[in-house]
């Protein structure tokens, strides 16, 4: 990677901060200036910061998790394990069959990395894939547990009991949380675009875009309580470690949207248009008739950035955005050559800052709130209060109750702001007490 490229990437990066990378072989050819090969393509820029949203959320949640435990207030459940038997049926079939969908699937990548590319989400959830490599792969894991199990068996099996704290079952924490935010986001969005979504069911839950963060919130939530009643973990304080830990994960993973431009943006900013290579540019009062042809009656506004602000602040065009929308650039070939023609509020941008600095300020709070589900009111507070902002400046489908039209975002918003206000400023926790046990 040449030096020269890689300053220009950073420099241009800082000023810009222009969406220019759906993929890492955009991303990596704007960093080296090298044509990349066109299996990066298969990675993602939104999936790779959502990712790291996961990572962050699930370092703040462990931390917490074993902050509570030094104070007491979280305690190990005794879990029993057997270890030096023969391997079983089941354990074999489970295996294999991974091993087959894993084969099956990432075999059916290779030749195939042009149709796939655009659509990852939906080659992983088709029937396509290679069965050869799926069966080759299914009896490689099943021999690889089978020798697995063979080795450490003995003549007779071993059962133990082991203490496990809540926060070494944060991987498990993490991964339900996040199955279960996602059929939510999936659900609520539905919901919110059902005219969109009855046209298309499939392609619009395989998407990665399309999520509504307020159904990922409650589902997530319902299946921590689950998953707390089956461990043994108290509710409250799964809570109180978790709200600080979405908070960032939120911030970072509207990162991924912005980068990849994946439509979640705000309404229009007749203030900048596009250029035909892709830039853009501050709109002239020549330009006010095409602007307005362009988004017809669609909801706008105009608003300049002030000389010491960046323009990027106030509006985007978002070039090569992975929804392919907008008008061609000009030039462009591959698979992301659209811009928006007249620029957009980039909400993604100021719920990413938004929520990473209150997440700043929850983390100094985490220990000077006393009592259970303050930290969790606080976080409903402060996240119900950021949406119903910025839902200001977004298109969404609005409700027509007579005098008001909230959107569906507002209305949970509102719904939030009031259940953390009640946790917060009434809730009374009547086992207040706390252990001194050691971890």
């Amino acid at each position: 990677m040449s030096t020269f490229h890689f300053w220009h990437f950073a420099f241009h990066f800082c000023l810009t901060f222009t969406p220019m990378y759906p993929d890492f072989q955009y991303l990596l050819h704007a960093i080296t200036g090298i044509e990349m090969p066109q299996w990066l393509s298969l990675f993602k820029t939104f999936g790779f910061l959502v990712a790291l949203s996961f990572l962050g959320a699930a370092w703040a949640m462990a931390s917490e998790l074993k902050r509570k435990a030094k104070l007491g207030l979280l305690h190990p459940e005794l879990q029993t394990i057997e270890t030096g038997r023969p391997v079983t049926k089941a354990e074999l079939a489970v295996s294999a069959f991974t091993g087959f969908l894993l084969g099956f699937k990432i075999g059916g990548l290779f030749g195939n990395f042009a149709t796939i590319s655009p659509d990852p989400m939906g080659y992983l959830f088709s029937a396509n894939g290679n069965l050869l490599a799926g069966l080759i792969a299914a009896a490689v894991l099943g021999y690889a547990k089978y020798a697995e199990k063979k080795k450490e068996q003995l003549p007779e099996p071993l059962i133990k009991q082991i203490k496990v704290y809540p926060h070494e079952l944060i991987t498990e924490i993490v991964v339900v949380a996040a199955v279960a935010g996602l059929v939510g986001a999936k659900v609520f969005n539905a919901l919110e675009t059902w005219d969109d979504f009855i046209q298309d069911p499939i392609r619009s839950l395989t998407s990665s875009s399309g999520l509504t963060f307020l159904g990922g919130l409650i589902m997530a939530t319902l299946a921590f309580y689950f998953y707390a009643r089956k461990h043994k973990i108290p509710f409250k304080h799964l809570c109180d470690s978790a709200a600080p830990a979405i908070m960032l994960a939120y911030g970072l993973g509207r990162l991924g949207c912005h980068f990849s431009g994946d439509g979640d943006w705000g309404i229009y900013n007749t203030a900048y248009l596009a250029n035909p290579d892709g830039t853009m540019r501050a709109a002239t009062t020549a330009d006010t008739a095409y602007a307005q042809h362009m988004i017809g009656d669609t909801p706008s506004a105009h608003f300049t950035a002030p000389s010491w602000l960046p323009d990027w602040l106030y509006g985007m065009v978002y070039p090569h955005n992975v929804g392919h929308e907008g008008m061609p650039i000009q030039g462009c070939v591959g698979e992301y050559c659209n811009v928006l023609p007249v620029s957009v509020f980039p909400t993604p941008i100021y719920e990413a800052i938004t929520c990473v600095l209150l997440f700043a300020f929850m983390w100094a709070m985490r220990s000077r709130l006393k009592g259970s589900l303050k930290m969790f009111g606080l976080y409903l507070i402060l996240a119900g209060t950021e949406r119903f902002l910025v839902e200001l400046v977004r298109v969404n489908y609005k409700y027509d109750w007579g005098f008001i039209h909230p959107s569906q975002a507002e209305i949970l918003s509102v719904i939030l702001v009031i259940t953390g206000l009640f946790l917060l400023l009434v809730y009374k926790d009547k086992n207040t007490g706390i252990a001194t046990t050691p971890v």
